[in-house]
Protein backbone atom coordinates (compact mmCIF):
# COMPACT_ATOMS: atom_id res chain seq x y z
CA UNK A 1 0.00 0.00 0.00
CA UNK A 2 1.07 3.50 -1.13
CA UNK A 3 1.65 5.80 2.29
CA UNK A 4 3.91 8.54 0.15
CA UNK A 5 2.61 11.68 0.74
CA UNK A 6 4.00 13.39 -2.57
CA UNK A 7 3.98 12.08 -6.24
CA UNK A 8 5.90 12.82 -9.36
CA UNK A 9 3.43 13.14 -12.08
CA UNK A 10 4.60 9.55 -13.43
CA UNK A 11 3.02 8.18 -9.97
CA UNK A 12 0.19 9.78 -10.53
CA UNK A 13 -0.43 9.27 -13.47
CA UNK A 14 -0.34 5.65 -12.59
CA UNK A 15 -2.33 5.74 -9.25
CA UNK A 16 -5.09 8.06 -11.58
CA UNK A 17 -4.69 5.40 -14.93
CA UNK A 18 -4.21 7.89 -17.09
CA UNK A 19 -1.11 8.96 -19.43
CA UNK A 20 1.16 11.18 -17.51
CA UNK A 21 0.47 14.08 -20.46
CA UNK A 22 -2.94 14.14 -18.85
CA UNK A 23 -1.60 14.75 -15.19
CA UNK A 24 0.99 17.33 -16.54
CA UNK A 25 -2.06 19.28 -18.46
CA UNK A 26 -3.69 18.96 -15.52
CA UNK A 27 -1.61 20.74 -13.71
CA UNK A 28 -0.76 23.41 -15.86
CA UNK A 29 -4.08 24.13 -16.36
CA UNK A 30 -4.49 24.34 -12.19
CA UNK A 31 -7.49 21.34 -12.27
CA UNK A 32 -4.86 19.36 -10.04
CA UNK A 33 -2.95 21.63 -7.10
CA UNK A 34 0.41 20.91 -6.71
CA UNK A 35 3.80 22.24 -6.94
CA UNK A 36 7.42 22.78 -9.04
CA UNK A 37 10.29 21.59 -7.06
CA UNK A 38 12.59 24.91 -7.16
CA UNK A 39 15.06 25.68 -9.27
CA UNK A 40 13.58 22.50 -11.60
CA UNK A 41 10.66 22.07 -13.77
CA UNK A 42 9.74 18.42 -12.27
CA UNK A 43 6.25 18.74 -10.75
CA UNK A 44 5.19 17.65 -7.68
CA UNK A 45 1.87 16.64 -6.54
CA UNK A 46 0.77 15.99 -2.41
CA UNK A 47 -1.13 13.00 -1.70
CA UNK A 48 -4.47 14.98 -0.34
CA UNK A 49 -4.36 17.42 -3.67
CA UNK A 50 -4.48 14.20 -5.92
CA UNK A 51 -6.65 12.72 -3.39
CA UNK A 52 -9.25 15.65 -4.63
CA UNK A 53 -8.84 15.29 -8.04
CA UNK A 54 -9.18 11.92 -8.42
CA UNK A 55 -12.90 12.49 -6.29
CA UNK A 56 -13.38 15.62 -9.06
CA UNK A 57 -13.20 13.93 -11.47
CA UNK A 58 -14.99 10.59 -10.70
CA UNK A 59 -11.49 8.69 -10.42
CA UNK A 60 -11.70 5.59 -8.03
CA UNK A 61 -9.46 6.26 -5.16
CA UNK A 62 -8.63 3.21 -3.73
CA UNK A 63 -5.00 3.01 -5.83
CA UNK A 64 -4.62 5.60 -3.19
CA UNK A 65 -6.43 3.92 0.08
CA UNK A 66 -5.87 0.79 -0.53
CA UNK A 67 -4.05 -0.92 -3.69
CA UNK A 68 -7.40 -3.24 -4.06
CA UNK A 69 -7.75 -5.17 -6.96
CA UNK A 70 -10.61 -3.95 -9.67
CA UNK A 71 -13.13 -7.14 -10.35
CA UNK A 72 -15.93 -6.57 -13.32
CA UNK A 73 -18.20 -9.34 -13.27
CA UNK A 74 -20.35 -8.93 -16.29
CA UNK A 75 -23.17 -11.84 -16.40
CA UNK A 76 -27.03 -11.63 -16.69
CA UNK A 77 -27.47 -14.93 -14.61
CA UNK A 78 -28.49 -13.34 -11.17
CA UNK A 79 -27.68 -16.32 -8.93
CA UNK A 80 -24.18 -16.27 -10.62
CA UNK A 81 -23.45 -13.21 -10.24
CA UNK A 82 -24.15 -13.49 -6.64
CA UNK A 83 -22.16 -16.27 -6.04
CA UNK A 84 -19.06 -15.15 -7.76
CA UNK A 85 -19.42 -11.39 -5.78
CA UNK A 86 -19.75 -13.22 -2.37
CA UNK A 87 -16.99 -15.53 -2.85
CA UNK A 88 -14.80 -12.52 -4.26
CA UNK A 89 -15.66 -10.05 -1.74
CA UNK A 90 -14.67 -12.93 1.19
CA UNK A 91 -11.31 -11.76 -0.27
CA UNK A 92 -10.89 -8.33 0.91
CA UNK A 93 -8.10 -7.56 -1.68
CA UNK A 94 -10.92 -6.90 -3.98
CA UNK A 95 -13.62 -4.10 -4.59
CA UNK A 96 -16.14 -5.66 -7.08
CA UNK A 97 -18.51 -3.80 -9.30
CA UNK A 98 -20.97 -5.92 -11.88
CA UNK A 99 -22.90 -5.42 -15.55
CA UNK A 100 -25.50 -7.42 -17.07
CA UNK A 101 -25.23 -6.49 -20.17
CA UNK A 102 -22.18 -6.10 -22.99
CA UNK A 103 -23.43 -2.09 -23.16
CA UNK A 104 -23.26 -1.75 -19.28
CA UNK A 105 -20.27 -3.95 -18.86
CA UNK A 106 -18.39 -0.90 -21.80
CA UNK A 107 -19.39 1.41 -19.58
CA UNK A 108 -18.29 0.19 -16.05
CA UNK A 109 -14.76 -0.67 -18.27
CA UNK A 110 -14.06 2.24 -19.08
CA UNK A 111 -15.40 4.01 -15.29
CA UNK A 112 -14.24 1.80 -13.20
CA UNK A 113 -11.19 0.52 -15.06
CA UNK A 114 -11.17 -2.94 -13.62
CA UNK A 115 -7.70 -5.39 -13.40
CA UNK A 116 -9.95 -8.26 -13.87
CA UNK A 117 -13.09 -9.01 -15.90
CA UNK A 118 -15.30 -11.65 -15.91
CA UNK A 119 -17.36 -11.66 -18.62
CA UNK A 120 -20.04 -14.12 -19.86
CA UNK A 121 -19.60 -14.95 -23.30
CA UNK A 122 -23.83 -14.84 -23.70
CA UNK A 123 -24.81 -11.46 -22.73
CA UNK A 124 -28.42 -10.39 -23.52
CA UNK A 125 -27.31 -7.69 -25.75
CA UNK A 126 -24.06 -7.85 -27.27
CA UNK A 127 -21.82 -11.53 -27.33
CA UNK A 128 -18.84 -11.44 -24.99
CA UNK A 129 -16.42 -11.30 -27.55
CA UNK A 130 -16.97 -8.16 -28.68
CA UNK A 131 -16.71 -6.75 -25.40
CA UNK A 132 -13.06 -8.58 -25.31
CA UNK A 133 -12.33 -6.76 -28.75
CA UNK A 134 -13.35 -3.11 -27.22
CA UNK A 135 -11.45 -4.05 -23.95
CA UNK A 136 -8.59 -4.63 -25.77
CA UNK A 137 -9.06 -1.92 -28.91
CA UNK A 138 -7.94 0.45 -25.60
CA UNK A 139 -4.41 0.92 -25.30
CA UNK A 140 -5.16 2.29 -21.92
CA UNK A 141 -6.50 -1.31 -21.09
CA UNK A 142 -3.59 -3.29 -22.08
CA UNK A 143 -3.28 -4.93 -18.48
CA UNK A 144 -7.15 -5.89 -17.93
CA UNK A 145 -7.54 -9.72 -17.45
CA UNK A 146 -10.30 -11.23 -18.93
CA UNK A 147 -11.63 -14.57 -17.94
CA UNK A 148 -14.40 -15.48 -20.30
CA UNK A 149 -16.91 -18.05 -18.76
CA UNK A 150 -20.04 -19.94 -21.04
CA UNK A 151 -21.68 -23.00 -21.54
CA UNK A 152 -20.53 -23.56 -24.84
CA UNK A 153 -17.96 -25.54 -25.20
CA UNK A 154 -17.20 -25.57 -28.84
CA UNK A 155 -13.52 -25.11 -29.13
CA UNK A 156 -13.16 -23.01 -32.18
CA UNK A 157 -15.51 -20.68 -30.45
CA UNK A 158 -13.01 -20.46 -27.28
CA UNK A 159 -10.25 -19.63 -29.95
CA UNK A 160 -12.26 -17.05 -31.04
CA UNK A 161 -12.60 -15.53 -27.67
CA UNK A 162 -8.87 -15.78 -27.03
CA UNK A 163 -8.16 -14.55 -30.31
CA UNK A 164 -10.57 -11.12 -29.18
CA UNK A 165 -8.08 -10.94 -26.47
CA UNK A 166 -9.19 -13.23 -23.64
CA UNK A 167 -7.09 -14.51 -21.25
CA UNK A 168 -8.30 -17.43 -19.98
CA UNK A 169 -12.15 -19.71 -20.46
CA UNK A 170 -13.97 -21.56 -17.94
CA UNK A 171 -16.92 -23.72 -19.01
CA UNK A 172 -20.46 -23.13 -16.98
CA UNK A 173 -21.11 -24.56 -14.24
CA UNK A 174 -17.81 -24.37 -12.58
CA UNK A 175 -16.33 -23.70 -9.69
CA UNK A 176 -16.78 -20.14 -8.02
CA UNK A 177 -13.39 -20.85 -5.77
CA UNK A 178 -11.66 -22.33 -9.09
CA UNK A 179 -12.80 -19.36 -10.76
CA UNK A 180 -11.41 -17.11 -7.43
CA UNK A 181 -7.90 -19.30 -8.04
CA UNK A 182 -7.97 -18.52 -11.76
CA UNK A 183 -8.44 -14.87 -11.04
CA UNK A 184 -5.71 -14.39 -8.29
CA UNK A 185 -3.13 -16.49 -10.50
CA UNK A 186 -4.19 -14.01 -13.50
CA UNK A 187 -3.01 -10.82 -10.81
CA UNK A 188 -0.36 -12.33 -9.42
CA UNK A 189 -1.92 -12.38 -6.00
CA UNK A 190 -1.49 -15.06 -3.45
CA UNK A 191 -4.19 -17.81 -3.50
CA UNK A 192 -6.16 -17.75 -0.10
CA UNK A 193 -7.18 -21.15 0.92
CA UNK A 194 -10.68 -19.85 1.12
CA UNK A 195 -9.35 -17.48 4.21
CA UNK A 196 -10.18 -14.04 3.82
CA UNK A 197 -7.72 -11.83 3.95
CA UNK A 198 -8.33 -9.02 6.09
Amino acid sequence: MSTKTVFTTGEAAKICKVSQQTIIRCFDNGSLKGFRVPGSRFRRIPREQLFSFMKENGIPTDALESGKKKLLVVDDDEELVELMVDTFSRDKRFEIKTANNGFGAGMLVKEFRPDLVILDVMLPDINGKEVCQRVRNDPTMKTVKIICISGMVEQDKIADLMAAGADDFMNKPFSVEKLHERGCQMLELDVLGGQAAG
